[in-house]
């Protein structure tokens, strides 16, 4: 699976968060079209079908992505 680059994935996250909380809701309570666009690109960037499945995943995979490779030197330590 392709995997979105860490800072289109939290520029994603972020906006999605800021959508779900800032977006008024329909008249039946569905969420707004810019926080449904987010959900859906959030779905397809992880590879699920549920939004907070997708949140997970995302939140995993940049937590993932801060965690340095086993046997990496540490940042600024150069051979």
């Amino acid at each position: 699976m392709l995997m979105p680059h860490p800072e289109v994935l939290r520029r994603l996250l972020e906006e999605y968060e800021a959508a779900a909380l800032d977006e008024p809701a329909g008249a039946t309570g569905e969420p707004g079209p810019r926080t449904r666009d987010l959900a859906y690109t959030l779905c397809v960037s992880t590879g699920t079908r549920d939004v907070t499945r997708a949140l997970d995943a995302a939140r995993r995979q940049l937590a993932d992505a801060l965690e340095p490779a086993p046997g990496a030197a540490p940042a600024g330590v150069a051979d």
